[in-house]
Parts: C-alpha cells; sequence; structure tokens
C-alpha cells in the first residue's frame, strides 16, 4: 500500500523542492535592486495574496515563495500562508493529515470523484479570509489567490464563487474538483475573475489531462483561463513558474487614486 505515502512525501517536496531552488539553483536571477521611489512614481495600494498549500503540507513551509516576487510593486502586499486543519483523507486509506477537503484517488483524472460537501466547507473559510481582506481596506481588485495542487484547485473553487470580481486566481497543478452544477452557482461579477493554470505535463499526481480538462470545462461558465504546461515538469512548482506568476499578478495590480 504505497500509494498514500508517496502522496503525502511529494506534496511535502513540492514545497522543499521551491527552497532549494530558490537558494541554490544557479539559473535563478539574482534578486533586482529596487529603485529609489521619486515624487513622479506611481503609488501602489496595497495589495492581498492568499497561498494554498497542497495536501500534507504547511503554510510555513510555502512561504518561501515571497521572497522571489522583487519587483517594488510587491513592497506593500500582504502575503498569507494559511495551514489546512487535519482531517482524515479517502485516497490515503483514512489517514489524518493536512487536507483542505477530501480526495478520493491518488493519480487525480479529469473523471475523478468529486468530495463537493468538504470542499464547500473550505470555500467558506477562504472567502472568511478575503473578507477579512477586503473589510481592512483591501481592494477586491487587489486580492490574489493562489494554490499548489490541492490548494489550487481549492483556489479555483473560491474565487469562481466569491461573490465579486477579485484581481486573480492562480492554479498550480490542479483540477476541477467540482461537478458541471456548480457552473450554475457562479455570479457574473466571479466569472470576471481572471484565472491563470499552470500545469507540469510530467505530472503523476495530478495528471496533466486533468489541468488540461479544466479551461474547456470553464468556458462552459463564460469564464475565461489563461493554460501554461510545463513540458518535463512533475508534481512541482518551478521558478519559471513563479517568475510569470509575478508578471502576471504585477500587471493587474492596481494603483491608489
Amino acid at each position: 500500500m504505497k500509494k498514500p505515502i508517496v502522496l503525502f512525501i511529494v506534496a511535502i517536496n513540492a514545497a522543499v523542492l521551491l527552497t532549494f531552488l530558490s537558494r541554490n539553483n544557479p539559473s535563478s536571477p539574482s534578486p533586482r535592486p529596487r529603485a529609489a521611489a521619486s515624487s513622479s512614481s506611481i503609488s501602489m495600494a496595497r495589495s492581498f495574496i492568499l497561498w494554498l498549500h497542497g495536501l500534507g503540507d504547511s503554510g510555513p513551509a510555502n512561504e518561501p515563495i515571497k521572497t522571489l516576487f522583487t519587483s517594488p510593486e510587491f513592497r506593500t502586499t500582504k502575503w498569507s500562508f494559511p495551514s489546512a486543519p487535519s482531517s482524515p483523507v479517502t485516497c490515503n486509506y483514512g489517514a489524518v493529515m493536512p487536507s483542505w477537503f477530501d480526495i478520493h484517488e491518488i493519480p487525480v483524472t479529469a473523471d475523478s470523484p468529486k468530495d463537493e460537501t468538504s470542499l464547500l466547507k473550505a470555500v467558506k473559510n477562504v472567502h472568511a479570509m478575503i473578507d477579512k481582506e477586503i473589510s481592512a481596506g483591501a481592494d477586491p481588485s487587489n486580492v490574489f489567490v493562489c494554490g499548489f495542487s490541492q490548494g489550487g484547485a481549492l483556489t479555483l473553487t473560491s474565487v469562481l464563487l466569491y461573490p465579486k470580481t477579485l484581481g486573480g486566481g492562480a492554479v498550480f497543478s490542479g483540477w476541477v474538483p467540482f461537478n458541471s452544477s456548480f457552473l450554475e452557482q457562479i455570479s457574473p461579477d466571479g466569472r470576471k475573475t481572471p484565472i491563470l493554470w499552470s500545469h507540469g505535463m510530467a505530472d503523476r499526481t495530478v495528471l496533466f489531462e486533468a489541468g488540461q480538462a479544466g479551461p474547456p470545462f470553464l468556458e462552459k461558465a463564460g469564464v475565461s483561463c489563461e493554460f501554461k504546461a510545463y513540458p518535463g515538469l512533475g508534481h512541482s512548482i518551478s521558478n519559471e513558474e513563479l517568475r510569470y506568476l509575478e508578471s502576471w499578478i504585477k500587471a493587474r495590480m492596481q494603483s491608489s487614486s
């Protein structure tokens, strides 16, 4: 019974691999020096980035991600890396581990069973985090939700079901964790939230076909999605993906008035 053990290790190693790459990969660019602010420079409004980790992982283990976002536009960004509660996971034969919602099988395919009940509970928690930041003064257009694997699936559901248009949702190695009936619950404003979907073509945990099936599925609800495939990348996050995410978010940030 090796499946649950392999899944657990892969989920944690995604964050470990990222930390290793960001610190030791010689091909990674050095942090860019920040230009001194001038009186004519654009003042960026406060932005909020919520990062949702994968199964068996933790929020703090993913915090090195923010060190790669060195553009001046991110100086006023508030980051949040919450940890999922521990609960039994069906695909791991009931083993208890950090999990946003239940997963029934691994590898995840485009046709894998969905557990919408536990998914909706997790969505409510994510919405509460977003509501808190908006109540504190963040503009919804400067709120970005990102997630890896299970966290990516939760990211997708959370931004689509949120009643306001957000700055964007970024899905890494995720899948569509709900059935087509969910599409009717997406509000007109939720449909306008931009989606970035990145997936490794060598992923053996959440199959590439599961990710590739996402954009056509979302088109049924009028949701547009930018899909980027990464040849040779398995179930992990690469610096290349995160560099693109930085530019993608930066292009959608709103300046203060």
